[in-house]
């Protein structure tokens, strides 16, 4: 555990090298990387936190305290408490989101971004279609007010959040390792990550879009790739790499086969690309 920036973050961090700070996202926690980091770790110090709402990090109250901004303040004060001035950001989902945000506001911290199945969050709110809206449903869903989402997850967690697991694309629970399985249903079980999550979700839409909005004529300017499922939600509804191109000025991108959840369903594939870009950068 760290405390840093107000929240006390959890987090884990093994091998030697450059260091890497690996993201995850929705409902997972910082277990989404247990095949990727031991593999990256031959080569990079890796670092996988919980972000605040999930697993074991803090949960604060309120809604403005889950934008993306904040979320982004307490990794790079994460990393500057492990001694990490400078280092490469990765994340999938809500944390690619979260890398996104953190390479907007600390650029002068960042060697490296990657993004994975995602789109702009602007973009996907600002230009949303019948076909997004029905797949992703969970953001609008989880975004009403407390505590109808919350009550309604909390009389099956593991029902409706595997429910979230198995969708965006060719997703089998057996693509879960079976100790991620349990590391996640002990954490969406506790009623406080149930109110996280969905504040989560009700930031982006109040808080995160605006700030989006304040920013579409930035562009990052470090190396950065963008992943992406071939088989998930995303790839079906957009060009995943032309949404991002007027937001990296320096990007590679490729697809990875399986859904929304290739780092499981395809950690090799995963690991190799990540490891190929990186290492160029390095």
């Amino acid at each position: 555990m760290a405390e840093v920036n107000g929240q006390r973050i959890c987090y884990r961090m093994c091998g030697i090298g450059p260091p890497l700070l690996l993201l995850h996202g929705f409902p997972q926690t910082h277990m989404m990387w247990h095949a990727v980091a031991p593999e990256l770790a031959q080569q990079f110090t890796v670092i996988t936190p919980d972000l605040r709402g999930y697993g074991a990090s803090s949960k604060p109250e309120g809604t403005e305290a889950y934008s993306f901004r904040h979320m982004a303040a307490d990794q790079v004060a994460l990393m500057q408490h492990l001694g990490f001035d400078r280092f490469h950001v990765a994340g999938h989902d809500r944390g690619g989101r979260v890398a996104h945000r953190l390479a907007l506001d600390a650029p002068d911290r960042v060697h490296s971004l990657t993004v994975m199945d995602i789109v702009p969050t602007h973009l996907l709110l600002d230009q949303l279609s019948s076909q997004v809206a029905t797949a992703y449903y969970h953001w609008f869903f989880l975004a009403q007010p407390y505590p109808f989402p919350e009550t309604m997850i909390a009389h099956n967690p593991d029902a409706y959040f595997e429910s979230c697991l198995l969708g965006w694309g060719a997703a089998r629970l057996s693509d879960f390792a079976p100790e991620a399985l349990e590391a996640y249903r002990t954490a969406w079980r506790d009623p406080d990550a149930i109110r996280g999550m969905c504040a989560d979700y009700r930031a982006a839409i109040h808080h995160d879009f605006d700030l989006d909005a304040g920013d579409l004529d930035r562009r990052v300017t470090c190396p950065a790739l963008v992943l992406y499922g071939a088989d998930g939600a995303m790839a079906q509804a957009y060009d995943v790499p032309a949404t991002w191109e007027d937001r990296l000025s320096d990007m590679r991108h490729a697809a990875i086969p399986g859904g929304h959840f290739f780092v499981d369903q395809s950690s090799g594939e995963t690991t190799a690309v990540l490891r190929r870009f990186l290492s160029d950068i390095r």
